[in-house]
């Protein structure tokens, strides 16, 4: 069975539009229903049994037939009816008469009752009623405007109710367009500032509720701006202050004899160096790396050709999206990195769907059991419990992928592979 909210629009401007117009056509529907079953249907019979008192004058003159021409005219006059006494069928060529027609049944009816004889009644292309009726051997027939017997002014009515029905919903949509373009725009600027990008035109606007809305929109993203300055700056700061005194051991270590312990410390030199990078980057975010329209297909090939030929890639050869590419490369790199570190097969599926574009890294190592996925997300999180316990990095390859992935929009997530390891999803919309 379905239900209400099935059938109901989601969006708030058509919820607000449908809350304006249903009761709008609900009592137009209501007032044209009572106006013609009801009042116009009263008032028609009114008029007929108005008619059929006239008519009865008449037809007590003509079986009466007094020869009295004066009183023929007067009653014609204060009738304002034209009659004859004595019909006969006009010849071929006279205009034609309607027998059909709106409350023409409800004239009949009261006519017929008032005069006790049946009553033929019909129209004529002039608008004019023909009455019929018997009267002895003869034939009756009254002739009246049918504005005298019948309300003929109805539609006026109809049309004067839709054209006020349709001021106040063209009024109604105007004002549902100035407040919910107000919230459209506040969702807007969300949606932007959610991503990375400003919107310098966005100002607090509509209602008092949606103003305070944008207001608090504001003020977080000051807070927030500041907040990652800061982070910035402090961790910037720490990495200089520690890239100098491992640029004077490199130095040192450079220019000693070559011996295994040496390279060993060359090496850890390196991983810290490379640590402090890493750092670096993912406290500066997105910092420096504006949207553009790019081939998300060619960008992944292109990070999946850095480690080589067993690194396979599949999907389409072109998927358009809007992002940053540097942060998307190196996101990329880091889900592909992740994988070659614990796996030995590694392929890549691209996916463009209708409202979002997936990059799919599936690898055949030990993979993260699902209880301990979002714990993998955390900064600086090492699962050597899941993956191998040997493995350099910092812990910071899947946070910046998933941050550079909500960052746009979109999300990553951690699955099973078809290949027996880890699958991580990389969404985009598009």
């Amino acid at each position: 069975m379905a239900r209400l909210r099935d059938i109901t629009p989601r969006g708030l401007y058509a919820r607000s539009l449908l809350m304006v117009v249903a009761p709008v056509v609900l009592i137009l529907a209501l007032m044209t229903w009572y106006y013609y079953d009801s009042h116009l249907a009263e008032v028609n019979r009114k008029l007929a049994q108005s008619i059929a008192r006239d008519a009865a004058l008449i037809q007590s003159y003509c079986d009466t037939r007094p020869d009295t021409p004066i009183t023929r005219e007067r009653l014609e006059g204060d009738l304002d009816m034209v009659f004859t006494c004595d019909h006969v069928e006009p010849e071929s060529g006279a205009p034609h008469l309607t027998h059909s027609f709106a409350y023409g049944e409800t004239l009949k009816e009261e006519l017929a009752t008032r005069l006790g004889v049946p009553v033929d009644v019909s129209i004529d292309p002039a608008s004019m009623l023909h009455f019929r009726f018997p009267s002895g051997s003869d034939t009756v027939e009254i002739l009246i405007e049918r504005k005298r017997a019948l309300t003929v002014n109805s539609h006026f009515f109809i049309v004067w109710v839709i054209a006020s029905s349709l001021l106040m919903l063209a009024l109604a949509v105007a004002f549902l367009n100035q407040q919910v373009r107000s919230i459209l725009r506040l969702s807007e600027a969300a949606r932007a500032f959610g991503r990375g990008r400003e919107v310098p035109d966005f100002r607090p606007s509509g209602a008092t509720e949606v103003r305070d809305a944008a207001r608090a929109l504001l003020d977080m993203k000051s807070r927030l701006t500041a907040f990652a300055e800061q982070r910035t700056a402090m961790l910037a700061g720490v990495s200089h202050d520690l890239r100098t005194p491992l640029t004077r051991l490199k130095l040192s270590l450079a220019m000693m004899d070559q011996t295994e312990e040496l390279a060993a410390a060359q090496s850890d030199l390196d991983d810290m160096a490379m640590m402090l990078d890493e750092y670096l980057t993912f406290a500066r975010g997105e910092e420096g790396d504006d949207p553009l329209p790019l081939d998300l297909a060619r960008l992944v090939r292109d990070a999946a050709a850095g480690f080589g030929e067993h690194v396979a890639v599949t999907g389409p050869g072109t998927i358009d999206v809007t992002g940053r590419p540097l942060a998307l490369k190196r996101a990329v790199n880091n889900l592909i990195s992740n994988a070659v570190k614990y796996a030995t097969e590694v392929r890549v599926t691209l996916v463009d769907g209708p409202h979002a574009a997936e990059v799919h890294v599936d690898d055949n190592g030990p993979g993260i059991p699902p209880a301990r996925r979002e714990e993998a997300f955390r900064p600086f999180s090492r699962l050597d419990e899941a993956r191998t316990q040997n493995a350099s990095g910092t812990g910071l390859g899947l946070t910046l992928a998933r941050d550079t992935a909500r960052a746009h929009g979109g999300d990553l997530r951690l699955s099973d592979s078809a290949l027996g390891g880890l699958r991580a999803s990389l969404r985009l919309p598009h």
